[in-house]
């Protein structure tokens, strides 16, 4: 279970070094707006996307058993974040958070890492493109310049984003659009520039120079802090325990699936093979140390990952500058952070949903592999949307493994998904 950074430390030249540098700081600017985004949605006060990204992507990186694997808030814990969030508050978060680390330190240290190919492809598909829609339908007040709450019910917020589309924002609207566009533009024609941030930037710029009508980040948060809060132990008594170790066990298997999943695509992109007991303690580290910080659930991030491969990252020392870089964004520019306009995060969060939800396998989910299949992930997305992600999760798993068990066959080895 030795982490990856030792082994690529051996023969690290100044060349290794100018590679990595460039790629950490390349990463660090596509995970700043998107921290910022992901810890909005969830609930949280948008500095805990940065504390994340800093304390647990350092963590995750410096300890984690793949080379090259990035680590922080994503959208995948939106949904589950939000709902501990609304039951118990923050702290109840944060203490879940930390129970989620203890388990994962377990599961790392039984080498429970190679269970996850018992977790049947169709559930992941599932769920993961329930979240996204949820990511996605969370977003349009913002991106509409809705005022006032929406219900958390999936079909009762679409019923009163309906009533509501009289008092649709247009300078809102056009702001996010506007950033969509840019994103888009930026990723077709340069790929290489850290396009995220440079769109939300040019936007919110526009919204301020010319002191248009949207919420900005400021207005709706304040200033954000310069620096990362001292560590403090979460509530530890054992009513609180018992009380949120559903949504600790939640939390442990979303970041021990997500992370396990963008190790497995960081191996197929470079040809290297990760180490699952160490990547799984070092998941267990980072979110032990981000509750401490008080901070979000961490876990591989696959998008972040696959732009620190195509930036030239070399080592996990790549994965630790990015964490430095945004500490250092925090330091020298969060005064600049509250004049980002939320309809420009907002349309970056419905961007990521929709890449997350991976609209290029929709075709072969419905319409290839067997029909059981096909039906298990059209019933995990929409218990996900519907009903509750811990019902979705568990009663997924146990079909899918009892359609295993009666096909008297081990499925075949599958694929990780591209996202």
């Amino acid at each position: 279970m030795t982490p990856a950074l030792a082994s690529s430390l051996r023969g690290y030249s100044a060349a290794d070094l100018r590679a990595d540098l460039w790629a950490g700081i390349t990463v660090a600017m596509v995970a700043l707006p998107l921290s910022l985004a992901i810890a909005i949605a969830s609930g949280a006060g948008p500095e805990t996307g940065l504390i994340t990204a800093v304390v647990a992507g350092f963590l995750i990186s410096a300890l984690g058993g793949s080379r090259v694997q990035v680590g922080g808030p994503t959208g995948a814990f939106i949904v589950v974040v939000a709902d501990v969030i609304a039951r118990h508050g923050f702290s109840g978060l944060v203490t879940a958070t930390f129970m989620a680390g203890l388990i994962l330190l377990v599961a790392g240290l039984l080498r429970a890492g190679k269970l996850i190919r018992f977790v049947p492809e169709p559930v992941i598909n599932g769920f993961t493109i329930g979240i996204a829609a949820i990511i996605a339908l969370s977003q349009l007040k913002d991106l509409l310049g809705l005022t006032g709450d929406l219900p958390a019910e999936a079909v009762e917020k679409i019923a009163a984003l309906w009533q509501a589309r009289g008092a649709v924002e247009p300078w809102a609207l056009a702001t996010g659009l506007a950033t969509m566009a840019l994103i888009t533009l930026f990723r077709r024609l340069a790929p290489a520039w850290p396009g995220l941030i440079v769109a939300v930037a040019l936007v919110s710029g526009a919204v301020a120079l010319f002191d248009l009508p949207v919420a900005t980040l400021g207005d709706r948060f304040g200033t954000l802090p310069r620096g990362l809060p001292m560590p403090a132990l979460p509530t530890l008594d054992p009513a609180t325990l018992r009380a949120l170790l559903p949504s600790a066990l939640i939390i442990a298997f979303l970041a021990g699936v997500e992370s396990l999943l963008s190790a497995m695509v960081a191996d197929r992109m470079t040809g290297d093979r990760h180490r699952s007991g160490a990547e799984l303690l070092a998941q267990g580290w980072a979110n032990l140390a981000s509750a401490l910080m008080g901070g979000l659930p961490a876990t591989g991030a696959i998008a972040r990952t696959a732009t620190n491969i195509r930036a030239g990252a070399r080592s996990p020392v790549a994965g630790m500058v990015h964490a430095v870089a945004i500490l250092g964004a925090m330091a020298v520019a969060a005064p600049l952070a509250s004049a980002l306009a939320m309809p420009a995060l907002a349309g970056l969060l419905i961007l990521t949903a929709w890449n997350m939800s991976e609209p290029q396998h929709w075709r072969a989910h419905a319409t290839t592999g067997p029909k059981a299949d096909r039906l298990l992930l059209a019933l995990t997305c929409v218990l996900t949307v519907l009903a509750d992600l811990t019902v979705a999760i568990g009663l997924g798993v146990a079909l899918g493994l009892a359609l295993r068990l009666q096909r008297r066959a081990s499925a075949p080895d599958w694929q990780p998904p591209d996202r």
